[in-house]
Formats: structure tokens, C-alpha cells, sequence
């Protein structure tokens, strides 16, 4: 006699597949990707190559020998951690293995250590991200100066990015609004164009992957805050519309709050996780020991995001 197992409501007949949506998702990093090798040319795409192939490696790895399941890697989701990952380091890292590095604490530590996909409570990319940022600070801090479309020798060349400038004193000369919507700024791969990254979310909103709340209330958030210091001081605090173009707050608003394993499952709670991203990125951005602070402050949120469930319980279907 055969035996079905019916599950807890509420019952949803749909044809999306977690591979879907994670390749999906490395669909709408494409522009992004396509600014950052247009600006930083084949360092670029050997950055993103090195850390796809490294995180896809490693979780096969960790599946295969340590784990001993049957292989995921095929459902994209060691894709999008590796293109996030490239995504978090310049593309002048000369030494290839601190990007494999990277990719082995995010997909071991930061991800397979908790069981695998839809398992892990922090963002692996972040995960790796931080521990590369405290490990190899240099490194992941000496940023390309931006020299047109397809520069040659652009790595001949490093600078501070807006922020860090800021951070210092002032903005580099020359810096425009324009330059940072679009992506003519130093900085990480993925965080110099608002433009490709806001394109990319508008995609991923219309396949109903992501909604509003988290980017919009994280990015609003960021922007009110940041503009009531700057009207206080506009000496000291950064204008609010440069806050939100430049850095890691685009990035981290459309792609990495978003998570959908890591970040509260309810609307409400969705709206409190992002005001709390933007709050803490603004404070550790201007009192902290870092320019950035948006990959903080999204692992901070991510760690309350089972306290915020708890609070913010979705509504019920059936009693």
C-alpha cells in the first residue's frame, strides 16, 4: 500500500526549484559583472573565474568526501556565492590564492559547516568576505583607479576609493554623482555601478525572487540617516546621495540582505531586518574603524533574524 506524506499547510503548486532561482539570481548579477570587466578589464572576469570555479570545488569536495551527499553543485547556488564573493574584493588582488581562501570560508565554514543550502544562518559571501578583510586588510583595501572603458594598464595605478577618501577628509576630486551611479569609481567588483546593480534587482523583483522591503528600507534607511548627519555637519558626514552610490550598500540592499535563507521570512520582519542593515551600516561607517560597514551589518542582522521570526510570525492560512 502506498503512503503519501502531506506536509504542513500552506500547500503551494508552483513549478519554481531552488535551481531556478539561483540561477535566476547569477542572471541578474550579469550586468554587474558585464560594468566591472568593462572598467577593470580581464582582472575582472579572472577574479569572478577564480572564485566560481574555487566555491564550486570546494562544496563538491565537502559534499563528496566529508559530508558524503549526493552533489548540489549544479543548482547554482556555489555560483552565486562565488560571483558575490568577486564581487567583494578589488580587482587588483594579485595573489590569487587569498581569493581561494576566500572561497573556501564561505563555502566551508560559512555555508557546508551548517549542513548546506537553506541550512546556514550567515551569507557565505559576507562570511568570506569579512574573514579576507580582517585576515589580509592590504590587500583587500588597495583599490584600481577607474581610467575609462577597457583600460590596459589600469593596475599600475591604485587609489582610495570615495569612501575611504571621505574617511580622510574629503572626496577625490572630480567625483560626481553621475560617476557613481554609473560605476567611474574605484572600488570592488560589484559595488561601482548602482546602475547594473539596480538593474539586475529590477529583474529579480519582476520574477517575484526578491520583493521591496529589505532594499528599499535598507537603501531609504541609510539615506535618511546619513542626510540628518550631513545637515548637522555637511563638513564632516557625507550628502546622503553619495552615501547610498558608492560603497557596498546597492550591492548589499539587492543581493545579500535579500537572502532568502538568511533574512526574516514575514514582511514586517523583512522591513525591521533592512531598517536595522541601514542603521548599522551608517554607524559603523562614520564612528567605525572601517569606511564600510555594510558587510557588518548584515551579518549582525543575520544573526537576529531567528529572534525576528519569532516576533514577526507570518500570517496563518488554516487553524
Amino acid at each position: 500500500m502506498n503512503l503519501l506524506n502531506i506536509s504542513g499547510s500552506p500547500h503551494v503548486h508552483s513549478d519554481e526549484s531552488t535551481k531556478k532561482i539561483m540561477w535566476r539570481v547569477n542572471l541578474a548579477l550579469i550586468p554587474a559583472l558585464l560594468v566591472a570587466i568593462a572598467y577593470f578589464g580581464i582582472n575582472a572576469l579572472s577574479v569572478s573565474a577564480i572564485a566560481v570555479a574555487s566555491c564550486v570545488l570546494f562544496q563538491w569536495l565537502i559534499e563528496k568526501y566529508i559530508l558524503k551527499v549526493p552533489s548540489t553543485i549544479c543548482d547554482g547556488s556555489a555560483v552565486v556565492t562565488g560571483l558575490l564573493l568577486a564581487f567583494n574584493v578589488p580587482a587588483t588582488v594579485s595573489m590569487m590564492w587569498i581569493v581561494i581562501i576566500g572561497a573556501l570560508v564561505a563555502i566551508g565554514v560559512g555555508k557546508m559547516s551548517f549542513g548546506g543550502l537553506g541550512k546556514n544562518p550567515f551569507n557565505p559571501a559576507l562570511v568570506g568576505r569579512v574573514f579576507l578583510l580582517i585576515s589580509f586588510p592590504v590587500q583587500m583595501t588597495t583599490w584600481p583607479v577607474v581610467d575609462g572603458i577597457f583600460p590596459m594598464n589600469f593596475d599600475v595605478a591604485t587609489g582610495a576609493t570615495p569612501l575611504g577618501a571621505f574617511k580622510e577628509g574629503a572626496l577625490p576630486e572630480g567625483v560626481t554623482f553621475m560617476d557613481a551611479f554609473m560605476g567611474h569609481i574605484g572600488g570592488s567588483l560589484g559595488e561601482v555601478s548602482a546602475l547594473a546593480i539596480l538593474l539586475g534587482a529590477a529583474y529579480l523583483c519582476w520574477r517575484k525572487i526578491i520583493t521591496w522591503h529589505i532594499p528599499v528600507t535598507f537603501i531609504g534607511t541609510a539615506f535618511v540617516f546619513s542626510g540628518i548627519l550631513w545637515l548637522v555637519n555637511p563638513e564632516t558626514y557625507m550628502d546622503p546621495v553619495m552615501t547610498i552610490l558608492t560603497g557596498g550598500i546597492m550591492l548589499g540592499a539587492c543581493f545579500m540582505a535579500t537572502d532568502m535563507v538568511t533574512s526574516p521570512m514575514s514582511k514586517s520582519g523583512q522591513l525591521i531586518f533592512g531598517f536595522g542593515c541601514g542603521l548599522l551600516t551608517i554607524i559603523i561607517r562614520n564612528w567605525g574603524a572601517y569606511p564600510e560597514g555594510v558587510s557588518f551589518a548584515i551579518l549582525l542582522m543575520n544573526s537576529v533574524t531567528p529572534l525576528i521570526n519569532r516576533w514577526c510570525k507570518p500570517q496563518r492560512f488554516a487553524c
